[in-house]
């Protein structure tokens, strides 16, 4: 009797669950509500296809040249039953939860030593930029650089050929000269180049003599800046570095020349004293000699020459 009743109950539960089933599957439908910084923005049948569409957003895939969105915050979903007759909302709650994205553009900057000079779009174009510029050897060609970069601007690109054009720096033009030297020299250039280092004056006085003028007391001409003064004056390092000759060298008389790395030197002649010695380490403004009439002069002053790689250079292009 016992088992009879229970079999009753259990098929009238089995009844009443199909019935109860039955009614809430015609008028409802399982769905998702979506709510954004806890609150309900609307309801969507298909969580993972509105979450796709978001982050193919995010990703900046809806927009050629955004590298990437980001938005404030996600939304929530939350599994439930909704009436059949709800109409979803997916558009609302995509542009909802868009809204306040902020977009990100990738692209590209040329620096010369470091700083931003151009930009472009596209890596290719950049890479492009720096083999122009190695196939023309230009003087700076190893300054150049790449930067990946991300901005809620767009920037105003510049065509490869114009970078080239604007960045390219010719090799100084060399015109070999036959005086005497002091170090390995190869010639002498006016045109000014980057030496990588400033320099200060190695002491105040007045110029008597530029670089590349024709005296009648020179066989060829002037290879440094003559800076008159009396005697005694002390003359200092122009940039600090290492001591590489100290003595006295034919017309030069007595003389220093300073290395400054990276093929940079300097040299100081005609002096009455030399306070530092080959292979001392000086400091840019320390007192290296005192201003004399060794070697060919016909009065007192410094000598003065800038060095970039064997080729001296006009020093009015540093200082004075």
């Amino acid at each position: 009797m016992f088992f009879r009743t229970s079999i009753k109950i259990l098929i009238l539960t089995i009844i009443s669950i199909f019935i109860i089933g039955g009614t809430v599957a015609f008028f409802y439908k399982p769905t998702y509500a979506v709510s954004l910084n806890g609150e309900l923005i609307g309801y969507t049948s298909n969580k993972s296809e509105l979450q796709n569409k978001i982050n193919k957003y995010m990703e900046g895939e809806t927009e050629e040249g955004i590298a990437f969105r980001q938005i404030d915050s996600l939304p929530e979903y939350k599994l439930c039953l909704l009436k059949k007759d709800y109409e979803l909302n997916d558009d609302e709650i995509y542009a909802k939860v868009t809204e306040s994205g902020t977009q990100y553009y990738k692209y590209y900057a040329i620096t010369d030593e470091k700083k931003e000079k151009y930009y472009v779009a596209t890596f290719e174009e950049a890479e492009s930029v720096v083999k122009k510029l190695k196939d023309k050897d230009s003087v700076n060609k190893n300054d150049i650089g790449i930067v990946e970069k991300y901005d809620t601007k767009t920037k105003e690109f510049t065509s490869v050929e114009t970078c080239v054009s604007k960045l390219y720096e010719a090799r100084p033009k060399v015109v070999y000269v036959a005086t005497a030297s002091s170090g390995n020299v190869s010639g002498t250039s006016s045109q000014k180049v980057n030496i990588g280092i400033s320099l200060i004056q190695p002491l105040s006085g007045i110029i008597t003599s530029r670089f590349g003028s024709r005296e009648s007391i020179r066989s060829s001409a002037h290879r440094g800046l003559d800076i008159a003064t009396s005697t005694g004056t002390p003359i200092k390092a122009a940039a600090s570095g290492t001591v590489v000759a100290a003595g006295y060298s034919g017309s030069y008389g007595k003389m220093v020349r300073i290395s400054h790395g990276n093929g940079v030197e300097t040299l100081y002649a005609h002096c009455s004293v030399l306070n530092v010695s080959t292979g001392q380490a000086v400091t840019q403004g320390q007192v290296i000699a005192k201003v004399g009439t060794t070697g060919n002069v016909t009065g007192p002053h410094l000598h003065f020459e800038v060095r970039k790689n064997g080729v001296i250079l006009n020093p009015q292009n540093y200082v004075y």
